[in-house]
């Protein structure tokens, strides 16, 4: 299926299958504000502002988080395909469990004293990102009947300020539970739902250590990564 429209490729405000959109989603048409100066003339953050160790969530504890080890790699692109530069990437995901270290995940399944579930890392001068951290595991949602969420990692970019973010969700090859998502399956096209799933890429993890998957991030036009899924 083609993509012609950008407006086509992301997910609607309310999807008839996600219950808690029809508790948050506009009412009432959008209103399009002007930004303010500060958050057009905003510089783009400076390296100095990630530390390299940010960039590693299975390093935050006394020892190694339990769970798969995985490299994530990617770039982010504008719509011609130009590397996007010092773009701020935020990562943030439950533990190999299921489970979120938050006062509201209630989920029957341990929290690990080892992993905080969260990291940041600046895009290089060619768009580049690279995360090390641990493969997440499904978790139950009460959006349905035996409602489970695939394993997924959600990463938010930020442009010149922190009022200009996008945020989308990744996900891995293979998960049964993607077709029974609603979440997933709000974005209404099956080439743009493929845009959220990371390649397998061997020759970025560690050898005998961690898998290695690629997860690019196109931020407009016909072939943009949907955002808000």
């Amino acid at each position: 299926m083609s993509r012609t429209l950008e407006a086509d490729v992301h997910p609607p405000y309310a999807h008839p299958g996600y219950r808690s959109t029809h508790l948050r989603a506009p009412k009432q048409p959008l209103v399009r504000v002007a930004p303010s100066p500060l958050e057009a003339a905003a510089p783009a953050f400076p390296k100095q502002f990630v530390t390299e160790a940010e960039a590693d969530l299975t390093t935050w504890g006394k020892s190694a988080p339990l769970g798969e080890k995985m490299v994530l790699v990617g770039r982010v692109l504008d719509e011609a395909g130009r590397p996007v530069r010092r773009s701020l990437v935020e990562v943030w995901q439950a533990n190999a469990s299921g489970r979120y270290p938050h006062p509201v995940d209630d989920h029957d399944a341990p929290l690990d004293p080892n992993f905080l579930g969260k990291g940041q890392v600046l895009t290089d001068d060619e768009g580049r990102y690279r995360v090390v951290t641990i493969k997440p595991g499904a978790y139950p949602w009460k959006n349905h009947a035996f409602a489970w969420r695939p394993a997924h990692i959600h990463l938010s970019l930020f442009g010149n300020s922190y009022a200009q973010r996008l945020i989308t969700q990744m996900f891995f090859p293979g998960d049964p539970l993607l077709a029974i998502d609603p979440i997933f399956n709000s974005v209404p096209d099956e080439a743009g739902r493929r845009t959220l799933i990371a390649d397998l890429d061997l020759e970025h993890g560690v050898e005998g250590v961690a898998l290695g998957y690629r997860f690019d991030i196109v931020l407009r036009g016909p072939r943009a990564t949907p955002m808000g899924a």
